[in-house]
């Protein structure tokens, strides 16, 4: 049996990580802090409130066998580069060092198709950043794991990429397999998949095989 820290449980691949990993009688433990309490009740389920910007380094709660996070916002939401940075890389990094500070062996982490940190495009280039500095934390088990576009229904409204992705959903059998929409279960499953079997080593799991 399997605990699993759940970093960005709110968001579309982390609800869909969460109902998962609440069926999945391998998972005994979610530990899921958010800023806001999670509509969901389960005996399996822990969910402590916290401030991101200020994480408590000493809960007792990090202690869990393997973590997911798919934390992550957009540009737009954000309001800025420098916000966006924040969320998206701060955030990360520092929930992955407290977990590996308190134990945990596996990690698996969305990114981004394209992530590279030497890339002269901003976003793909905070996702290459967030990829190296988790490989820096020695991890026994790091799974990175690269979306393409993401499928799935989002709380907010998002006129325009709701519309992107009708047309992505008509067009996706016609795509080669790097280029399809990525659904959100998909990629939810291949992360529960990693921080349970916490396989030694480093490995990124590329869109094709995520479509």
């Amino acid at each position: 049996m399997t605990s699993i820290l759940l970093l960005g449980a709110t968001g579309l691949v982390g609800k869909e990580v969460l109902r998962q990993a609440l069926a999945d009688r391998r998972v005994s433990r979610i530990v899921a802090p958010t800023r806001r309490a999670l509509a969901e009740q389960h005996p399996k389920l822990e969910n402590p409130i916290v401030d991101f910007d200020a994480l408590p380094a000493e809960a007792s709660w990090w202690g869990c066998d393997g973590a997911i996070c798919a934390l992550g916002t957009t540009m737009r939401r954000a309001g800025s580069r420098a916000a966006f940075f924040k969320v998206d890389h701060d955030y990360v990094v520092n929930g992955a060092r407290l977990a590996r500070q308190h134990g945990v062996r596996s990690f698996a982490v969305v990114t981004a198709v394209g992530a590279n940190p030497r890339s002269s495009f901003f976003y793909p280039r905070v996702k290459g950043e967030v990829e190296q500095a988790l490989e820096g934390l020695s991890f026994p088990s790091l799974t990175i794991v690269r979306p393409s576009f993401i499928g799935g229904e989002r709380q907010e409204r998002r006129p325009t990429e709701r519309a992107f992705l009708a047309v992505l959903g008509v067009i996706n059998p016609l795509l080669p397999r790097g280029w399809r929409m990525n659904p959100a279960a998909n990629i939810a499953r291949v992360l529960i998949e990693a921080a349970v079997t916490a396989r030694p080593g480093t490995r990124v799991v590329a869109s094709s095989a995520l479509a």
